[in-house]
């Protein structure tokens, strides 16, 4: 049975998923990429850039689980870009080049229609306006009987987390303390929406805490 998941996303050890004011520069805002440097050692992370080399530990373990078995991705807009309000043209195409690393039809979160686009290697960017619900009926009919990976950014979890659609949670904890930035759980009460830690593992990299209902 396929599931709503949100897999190999990282935390700073005081619950922030990214750093502050995100900006060209700062996809994941200032410090945010200091979260994931449990995830680029790792092969899962290269083998994404035609690379064959990095970490085969339980690090990178979790990060192919966090890439395995997804038919479909949602993303919030500031996932997909640094451009807020109206769309000002159709040249912004995301973070990732040509060939973005999602491999499947991938729905972004906005108040803006936009044409959909197609790009290299099977990614597809679908810009859906009639909110988390649609985004996520649209998004399993095009899983195929796959899971869903709810991908980010902070805002797009918690509304996933907070609306009950979410099966089960992997946090990537790394050993950083931001001090600012997007807090992940305020205001989310975990055991009320009937999660429960399922599997904890400490690496020198990160923590990694799996959350199921």
């Amino acid at each position: 049975m396929s599931k709503v998941r949100v897999a190999a996303f990282s935390l700073s050890v005081d619950g922030f998923g990214a750093g502050p004011e995100q900006s060209l520069n700062d996809p994941l805002g200032k410090r945010g990429m200091e979260l994931h440097s449990w995830f680029f050692r790792t092969r899962t992370f290269q083998q994404m850039f035609g690379k064959e080399e990095g970490s085969t530990d339980v690090d990178d373990d979790y990060a192919a689980r966090g890439m395995a078995n997804f038919g479909a991705f949602i993303l919030g807009r500031n996932m997909f870009g640094p451009i807020r309000g109206e769309w000002p043209d159709d040249s912004w195409k995301g973070w990732w080049g040509n060939n973005p690393p999602y491999h499947t039809p991938t729905y972004i979160l906005t108040h803006y229609p936009r044409p959909s686009i197609e790009m290299e290697g099977g990614t597809t960017f679908h810009f859906v306006t009639g909110g988390i619900e649609a985004a996520l009926a649209q998004a399993k009919a095009a899983a195929g009987g796959r899971d869903v990976k709810i991908g980010g950014g902070v805002s797009t979890v918690r509304q996933y987390l907070s609306a009950g659609l979410i099966d089960e949670v992997h946090f990537a904890i790394s050993p950083v303390v931001l001090g600012k930035g997007e807090a992940m759980f305020e205001g989310i009460d975990l055991p009320a929406l009937g999660f429960r830690v399922s599997e904890h593992v400490a690496t020198a990299h990160a923590t990694h805490v799996v959350l199921t209902k």
